[in-house]
């Protein structure tokens, strides 16, 4: 039991919960952001090269014969995974710019008034004093 009790401790912890669901919602921008890639960004981009699509380029090594296959290295492939890990990082980049400018603000915001000095609680002191009398 004691196992069980301290699996359910670690896995209700705030950080692995919220770890839990970046997961979930990077596989899902991943999907978006892949999506954009390949379907809106790269048909311009390859109408711009001459109607090429990155992912039918490839070199044959040994072609097809028969039932088998061909032997190809698929490059084109390569280059449009490229581009959507460039596309990808870029926009986390600039998600992840957007939001440490909000919590900047929001702290510059929020400030905290600083403990006054040593000297500054003196002279708190004497003004006080002096107020009294």
């Amino acid at each position: 039991m004691k196992i069980i009790d301290e699996f359910k401790t670690f896995a209700m912890r705030g950080n692995v919960l919220d770890m839990a669901v970046g997961i979930i919602i990077g596989a899902a921008f991943g999907k978006i952001i892949s999506s954009f890639v390949g379907d809106v960004l790269m048909p311009p981009i390859g109408l711009l090269l001459g109607n090429v699509d990155f992912t039918s380029l490839s070199l044959i090594l040994k072609p097809a014969i028969e039932k088998i296959p061909a032997v190809a290295i698929n490059y084109g492939k390569f280059i449009q995974t490229v581009i959507d890990f460039i596309i990808i990082a870029f926009s986390i980049f600039m998600m992840v710019k957007a939001v440490n400018s909000l919590k900047k603000k929001q702290e510059e915001t929020h400030a905290e008034v600083p403990e006054p000095t040593a000297e500054e609680k003196l002279l708190i002191e004497i003004r006080d004093i002096l107020k009294s009398k």
